[in-house]
């Protein structure tokens, strides 16, 4: 129905710069959330932050106060992707994300969403 593959992961010092993709192709929705998640190991999958798209236009997005001022969420509705800049990137960022969509107006809950991408490894160096 939906299938969300993820790319750009890597390893960054800190303070250096990434940018997470994540494609989608298959069924479309005229209103959506895609949203980035991320798992450190024994630690439980975080909120990073979201896009809503409604009629082809941005019409919200939300960010966990973590990566507030740091990274940015943004897509490209030609391509039909979903970008995660992350900037001033710190140790703690250390993580697997994942990108997630849902036909939904938004929410910081993992259990809203119900496609997800494969996960693409973060490691910020210090």
């Amino acid at each position: 129905q939906v299938q969300l593959v993820e790319s750009g992961g890597g390893l960054v010092q800190a303070g250096g710069s990434l940018r997470l993709s994540c494609a989608a192709s298959g069924r479309t929705f005229t209103t959506y959330t895609m949203a980035w998640f991320r798992q450190a190991p024994g630690k439980e999958r975080d909120f990073v932050g979201c896009i809503t798209r409604s009629a082809g236009k941005t019409v919200s997005r939300d960010y966990a106060d973590s990566v507030k001022g740091r990274f940015t969420i943004f897509m490209d509705n030609v391509k039909n992707t979903v970008y995660l800049q992350m900037n001033s990137l710190k140790p703690e960022d250390t993580a697997v994300y994942y990108c997630a969509v849902g036909q939904l107006l938004g929410g910081r809950s993992w259990t809203l969403y119900a496609y997800w991408g494969q996960g693409t490894q973060v490691t910020v160096s210090s």
